[in-house]
């Protein structure tokens, strides 16, 4: 004799709902976390040289000159190419730190004026410690 309750036995099912939740604060949490590279965002062609690199120590305020004689002073974009312009950009990314080193990356490309305004608007603001990014030499 089969004695039945008359229900439905219940299906087994996985809530997708929450799994979609986890997955997305996963991504939350990878993009908000991810560093960036910011180096990748001008593509430059460094000059090559031959000198033995050293590192100092704290964080460099970084200047950059492309092939067209645009100006980047940290992330930020000089939009005037004159000397009071980068002048002013360089002081308010480096605050009244004077002591910071400078890292100067400037496109092989780009013109001897360019690189000498750069120069020249670094001294007038105070900084000494100024050198120059290149890339090692191709040895054949």
């Amino acid at each position: 004799m089969k004695l039945s309750s008359g229900r439905v036995p219940d299906e087994p099912e996985i809530n997708l709902v929450s799994l979609i939740d986890v997955v997305f604060c996963i991504i939350i949490f990878l993009v908000v976390t991810t560093t960036f590279d910011q180096r990748s965002a001008l593509k430059l062609v460094l000059p090559t040289a031959q000198v033995n690199s050293q590192v100092d120590p704290g964080e460099p305020l970084v200047v950059v000159v492309d092939a067209d004689g645009r100006y980047f002073v940290g992330n930020n974009e000089v939009l005037n190419r004159d000397v009071g312009s980068l002048k002013d950009a360089i002081m308010q990314v480096a605050g009244s730190d004077r002591e910071r080193p400078v890292v100067v990356r400037g496109d092989a490309r780009a013109t001897y004026q360019s690189m000498m305004t750069v120069m020249d608007a670094l001294g007038q603001v105070g900084f000494r410690k100024i050198s120059m990014a290149t890339t090692p030499e191709a040895k054949p």
